[in-house]
């Protein structure tokens, strides 16, 4: 089979591969679409991978060869839940199991993802896509489960206003995800023209980094200052510009990673009371969420998805495309 494998930073190889066995417990999966996602951004072009991996976790597929103790069909769709849990520490206990105690350590694991022809999984990593879903929408299963998880912890309802900084793949799919669940007070921030055009057709008011100003007193609040920010960017400056936005008692959620780390005025968190945590990944029922909105209709996948798709050989064109911000949607693989 055909695989594009990580070498080193901004080497990425095509090439031939043996197509990987199948164990008792697991299926083998021929990849229909994969999404690129921005950590596939971090790994080969900020050399964050592990050489020797193979990138995708956004994908959907058929499964074509089960192992001898797993019940499903061969033709199966079905999308990758990346995730593997114990069940028994305290985190999968309270239903967090994206902070099991026996997760791999974040970036340092060496990934066989579905930036190929086939990809295998232990079969309960393999999601059924509900009837009525198509390969290509059940693919952006997996972007949409992380903004999901991202407006749970933030805790909003349709009456609070709420700002997410950065329109890119995650950005888009939490201002998407806020529209369809009733919000009419969503503010995008957001640089490039090409994201800033997606975030007005998503439904969503859109200021520049510069429109946003901070108080001189921590203790002060901006004129119109909002119930949540969800930091998508990973960009130092947003986060910290994005603090200053709160109202007294308001939520940050950080999503987008990066190495500039921010500094965030701990005066103004005091004084008042705000709450700022990260969200990682997603909770034990974002996929079931995720192709439920999906199927639901809701959601203006023709907007948040690029038209078309690219082959193996294309990908890191692709990747530097979208590092440019040449790309608004997210782009799909079809291997």
């Amino acid at each position: 089979m055909r695989a594009a494998i990580y070498r080193g930073k901004g080497d990425l190889e095509v090439v031939e591969i043996a197509v990987p066995p199948v164990g008792p417990s697991e299926v083998r999966v021929a990849v229909e679409y994969c999404g690129v996602c921005g950590t596939d951004l971090h790994d080969v072009l900020d050399g964050w991978g592990v050489s020797g991996s193979i990138g995708g976790h956004e994908w959907s597929g058929r499964v074509v060869e089960v192992g001898s103790g797993v019940p499903l069909e061969v033709g199966t769709l079905v999308v990758g839940h990346p995730g593997s849990t114990c069940g028994r520490c305290e985190a999968c206990l309270a239903g967090r199991p994206n902070l099991c105690e026996d997760r791999p350590t974040a970036g340092v694991e060496q990934s066989h993802g579905a930036f190929a022809d086939y990809v295998v999984v232990d079969s309960n990593q393999a999601v059924t896509v509900p009837p009525g879903v198509e390969a290509r929408a059940a693919a952006y299963a997996e972007p949409l489960a992380v903004a999901l998880h991202a407006l749970e912890l933030a805790g909003v309802d349709p009456g609070h206003r709420v700002m997410v900084s950065g329109c890119g793949p995650i950005g888009a799919a939490v201002v998407a995800a806020l529209i369809a669940q009733g919000h009419d007070d969503v503010v995008v921030i957001e640089p490039s023209p090409l994201r800033r055009d997606l975030a007005v057709r998503l439904g969503a008011t859109v200021l520049e980094p510069s429109d946003l100003k901070t108080p001189w007193h921590p203790g002060i609040a901006v004129d119109e200052p909002v119930n949540a920010v969800i930091e998508t960017s990973g960009v130092r400056a947003a986060a910290e510009s994005g603090l200053a936005q709160l109202v007294a008692c308001g939520r940050m959620v950080l999503v987008g990673t990066g190495m500039d780390f921010p500094r965030l005025d701990s005066n103004r968190i005091i004084l008042n009371e705000l709450v700022v945590t990260g969200a990682y990944t997603y909770g034990a029922i974002g996929f079931a969420s995720a192709l439920e909105l999906i199927s639901s209709g809701l959601l203006p996948l023709d907007d948040l998805i690029e038209p078309g798709s690219v082959g193996l050989d294309a990908l890191f064109d692709t990747m530097v495309r979208l590092r440019s911000g040449e790309v608004a949607g997210k782009v799909l693989v079809r291997p």
